[in-house]
């Protein structure tokens, strides 16, 4: 029997009820797939600030850093100041675990629930690869005569070819790997006959951010010309992405981008997936500690009424096992979530599902 050390951050508002329906899931594949998973908590969020003053101490980060994978609720307090939290737990893991990409699938289970017209799972089937140590969230600016009618605000965005160019490399690894060789819908004829069964698109704003994208885009064809000329490449103004997201997201394999595009692109991509409520990405560092979570928010208006959507988190626990190696039970995870969404579901939506947030987790872990 398999053995992993998980560490679990339930946070705040439905952060925990949705990070327990993930372990029982969990759970119910371990018994399947001859898997234990050895589960430490950690009292981090709003509530222990409150209590403390302290958002994150540096012994739990030491601790956390010797954890394969982390399993996070939400973190998000009503009261306490927003950036607080943010910064103090969500940025500071991802910066010192060196989680530099941050990876949102973005799969549509069933077209009832997708806000576009005439759009099937088979046209929305992508993945984006955000970078996510750099760019405008490394805090690097600063203010001039703050407080007065002369007030000088300033936000600089950081780009090194490092951190680029590393970003790059997992995003053509991934887009190389994983459909298995199969074409996805959006090539055409004469990519297959070359052999380029997998595209990855650089989502930038080239013709404005002159420097940073200037950076990213030499970089995306240097790296990709050679060493991975069987990715096909392609490029699209970021703008012009939110447009596709609506019209034609089946032109879409595997995205890169950076810090701030891809936090405003993946977002877009869950509504067009069904919303918050499905909606999984993990905090990626290859070689180290790796944080999986919801993309939803604590949602407090929510809390301890169990009405909060759990197949977020449910499949951000699928993305943990695929990390950790265990693809099979990581597959049947997902496809468990997919027949639920299907066959059982009224909504996505919290309060709308049909079915109390514990009661969405015992079905998920029944189909198992």
């Amino acid at each position: 029997m398999k053995s992993y050390n998980i560490a679990v951050i339930g946070g705040d508002g439905t952060g925990p009820e949705v990070v327990a329906e993930a372990i029982k899931v969990l759970g119910a594949a371990g018994q399947k797939f001859n898997l234990k998973l050895n589960y430490t908590h950690y009292d981090l969020g709003g509530a222990r600030y409150m209590r403390t003053k302290e958002a994150l101490p540096d012994s739990v980060v030491e601790e956390l850093r010797k954890f394969p994978a982390i399993l996070l609720g939400a973190i998000g307090h009503p009261e306490v100041k927003p950036g607080i939290l943010e910064k103090g737990i969500l940025l500071r893991l991802r910066f010192e675990l060196e989680q530099y990409i941050n990876l949102r699938p973005v799969r549509l289970y069933d077209e009832r629930f997708c806000p576009l017209k005439d759009k099937k799972p088979e046209d929305i089937d992508f993945v984006v690869v955000r970078e996510n140590n750099e760019g405008l969230y490394t805090g690097s600016g600063g203010f001039v005569f703050k407080g007065t009618p002369h007030e000088v605000a300033i936000q600089e965005s950081i780009n090194t070819r490092r951190g680029v160019e590393r970003c790059l490399r997992y995003a053509f690894e991934y887009a190389r790997t994983r459909r298995g060789g199969k074409p996805w819908k959006g090539l055409k004829t004469e990519d297959v006959a070359a052999g380029k069964k997998a595209q990855l698109t650089l989502c930038g704003k080239t013709n404005v951010l002159t420097y940073a994208f200037d950076l990213w885009e030499r970089a995306f064809h240097e790296v990709g010309g050679k060493d991975y000329p069987d990715i096909k490449r392609d490029y699209a103004h970021v703008d012009a992405t939110t447009m596709w997201f609506v019209k034609n997201p089946e032109w879409f394999d595997v995205i890169v981008t950076d810090n701030m595009f891809g936090d405003i692109i993946t977002d877009l991509g869950a509504m067009v997936q069904g919303g918050m409520g499905i909606a999984a990405g993990g905090n990626i560092n290859p070689q180290g500690a790796s944080m999986f979570e919801p993309i939803g928010g604590s949602a407090p208006k929510y809390t301890g009424l169990g009405v909060i959507n759990p197949l977020a988190a449910i499949c951000a626990g699928s993305m943990m096992l695929d990390f950790l190696g265990e693809r099979e039970a990581a597959q049947a995870i997902e496809n468990s979530v997919i027949k639920v969404t299907r066959e059982k579901m009224k909504s996505l939506a919290a309060g709308k599902m049909g079915y109390t947030t514990s009661q969405v987790g015992d079905l998920v872990a029944a189909t198992l």
